[in-house]
């Protein structure tokens, strides 16, 4: 089960890159002819109000005749609330005065806008469409529960996790192999009186994309995971390297979990007297 996990779990991932990276080219193409639409969607441009409003208005002269009631009904139909000071802030940016390019210009960026929008409320669909399948898969796999339970994972990073890591109870001799093999823990290098501490340069990178987003959702989920962080940041140490400190630690809680058949307990992962290390 766990393969099947990993084909749709990195099938996600390369869909989020995907919207990611249209994201980027909307940005682009708007930055040279609208720039009064990066303004009003400022906050999400790729959010579905945002794509459904340019769709509806992809040059500044349709945006600038979009009624205050047409704003409001496509942000009510996105799910948006406080609808009358958004909308109202919307028609002010698409209706600012602003240097304008040549009509068929404009023209030719729209045909792109409206382009790039259909394409990305696809792509935003099918991502919805995986997590959900991802969150039915998880839950039938042996493992779930345990993962499920750590701090700063949900449905979708669990199924990532655990896809990398793989479900065979013996791959793994040990919690150092796991760090290892997620590229969390350190590399020491030393040469007479140095030494410097380096990350690991050959690793499963969706692993360690999946551990940094894990680590600092778990910021906010664990007091200890907190207590570790900021014990690295006080120590000088970066915001990535404090993460990956954390995602070092957090993977050896879940060895110490999926070996014991376990759930998490914050207790025992962080006692009170233990200094938030790695």
């Amino acid at each position: 089960m766990a393969e099947g996990i990993k084909v749709l779990a990195r099938s996600h991932k390369s869909l989020i890159w995907t919207r990611q990276q249209l994201g980027n080219q909307l940005r682009s193409a708007l930055l040279g002819f609208y720039p009064g639409a990066l303004e009003a969607f400022a906050d999400d441009l790729c959010g579905l109000d945002a794509l459904s409003l340019l769709k509806q208005a992809p040059t500044p002269d349709q945006g600038r005749r979009l009624s205050l009631a047409k704003i409001s009904s496509t942000l009510r139909a996105a799910g948006r609330r406080n609808l009358e000071p958004r909308a109202a802030a919307i028609q002010h940016a698409l209706r600012a005065p602003r240097l304008a390019q040549p009509q068929l210009v404009a023209q030719a960026y729209g045909l792109t806008v409206v382009s790039l929008a259909g394409v990305l409320q696809e792509v935003i669909a099918n991502i919805q469409h995986q997590e959900k399948e991802l969150g039915s898969w998880l839950q039938r796999h042996p493992d779930a529960e345990i993962y499920l339970s750590l701090p700063g994972l949900g449905n979708v990073l669990s199924a990532r996790v655990l896809a990398e890591f793989g479900d065979d109870p013996n791959r793994f001799h040990d919690g150092k192999a796991r760090k290892n093999y997620a590229g969390t823990s350190p590399i020491t290098r030393a040469s007479g009186r140095s030494k410097v501490v380096m990350a690991r340069f050959i690793r499963n990178d969706r692993l360690v994309d999946a551990c940094q987003l894990w680590a600092f959702s778990a910021l906010s989920a664990s007091p200890g995971a907190r207590r570790c962080y900021d014990a690295q940041r006080a120590n000088h140490k970066g915001h990535e390297e404090a993460l990956r400190i954390l995602a070092n630690r957090l993977i050896g809680i879940l060895h110490g979990c999926l070996r014991h058949r376990q759930l998490y307990s914050e207790d025992i992962a962080w006692p009170a007297t233990a200094e938030a290390a790695a």
